[in-house]
């Protein structure tokens, strides 16, 4: 990581782009990644992919989601408080006292998430709040207030958090699920630009839109892309912290390295290739075991048109889908590294089927 891509991650991790609302930091990552491209596709929602031209038609992705999870208003009562309906996976748990923007044409509006005092609960019966209990105070008097400032029905809203270093070790904040994702394969156009390396395929670096909501970019863009490859990278879950039972979730650490998936929808030669290719640049790796789908991108590219050969390699992170996401500074550049080294080892003509 050098001085102008740390400040590339800083700023495209602090920019908010909630699912269906990514355009800003699509535009912050095309920005950085221009000087290391040939061409660009941007499609009708907002899939962002940069193309790197090779000697050869075989079409090679790489690929991570660019937005986040966020919240909708959904209902705003005659006192001017907000209650509000998830967009993606956003958990009610972690809502109370939350600071929070409300994304309005008119600009940010500022609010937080507001929660009885515990003076006046009754704690025997406190429970977990669900979306239905938790809800967002503007400062304002009343409902023609709130519209007043541009929040309507259908506002989105995001938490506030931004990025953090912690402990030197760790990079800490809100949505490394899964802008870091898109850092990482960024880092890997500017690598191979960097190195001049020309490579024997056409290379497509995809950041693609509304996964949180079912993978709904890499839907829309494998159609038109008809890769013959296609390496994901997203990340999963550290185990290790309390409250993980790891016969159910596996044994896996930030710090241990990038993750190898198992599962129907990871192809068996590519995923056994990116192993030999990390065996062989001695990049420490950890496996981990899916059951019917990998929950990411995987899933959309590797059943999608006649099937594309296509294998997951994640970053482990702790406390998905809350402001304080933490992933190891160390594993980020060893998911760039083992991707960097794959694409050199391709040589762009491979047949991935497991009967010839």
């Amino acid at each position: 990581m050098n001085e102008n891509s740390k400040k590339f991650l800083y700023e495209y991790l602090n920019n908010a782009s909630p699912t269906g609302f990514e355009a800003s930091g699509q535009q912050i990552w095309l920005d950085y990644i221009k000087p290391y491209i040939d061409e660009t596709i941007i499609d009708t929602y907002g899939t962002a992919v940069g193309v790197v031209k090779g000697s050869s038609d075989y079409k090679v992705v790489i690929e991570a989601h660019a937005d986040e999870i966020s919240w909708f208003v959904n209902y705003i009562d005659d006192n001017g408080y907000i209650f509000v309906r998830r967009n993606g996976g956003s958990d009610a748990v972690i809502a109370p006292s939350m600071r929070c923007n409300l994304h309005t044409k008119k600009g940010i509006v500022e609010g937080v998430f507001g929660y009885p005092a515990i003076h006046v609960r009754d704690t025997s019966k406190d429970k977990a709040p669900t979306v239905n209990d938790i809800f967002i105070d503007l400062g304002a008097a009343n409902k023609k207030e709130v519209e007043e400032m541009g929040v309507h029905v259908g506002t989105v809203v995001t938490f506030t958090d931004g990025l953090m270093e912690l402990n030197n070790r760790y990079f800490t904040g809100r949505a490394l699920d899964n802008r870091m994702g898109g850092y990482m394969i960024a880092e890997v156009a500017r690598m191979l630009k960097e190195n001049n390396v020309q490579l024997s395929f056409t290379l497509y670096v995809v950041n693609a839109v509304q996964e949180e909501i079912g993978l709904r970019g890499a839907e829309m863009i494998v159609r038109r892309l008809k890769p013959d490859l296609a390496i994901i990278t997203d990340v999963t879950h550290d185990t290790q912290s309390p409250m993980y039972n790891k016969k159910e979730q596996g044994d896996l650490k930030c710090g241990n390295g990038p993750v190898i998936c198992y599962g129907p929808a990871v192809q068996n030669n590519v995923r056994d290739f990116i192993i030999d290719v990390a065996v062989e640049k001695e990049i420490a790796i950890q496996r981990q075991a899916v059951s019917r789908s990998t929950g990411t991108d995987t899933d959309s590219f590797a059943y999608a048109t006649e099937g594309v050969a296509s294998a997951l390699i994640s970053l482990p992170l702790k406390y998905m889908h809350t402001t304080v996401e933490t992933v190891s500074k160390d594993d980020v550049q060893k998911v760039i590294d083992l991707i960097y080294h794959t694409l050199l080892a391709l040589k762009g003509n491979e047949d991935w089927r497991y009967i010839k």
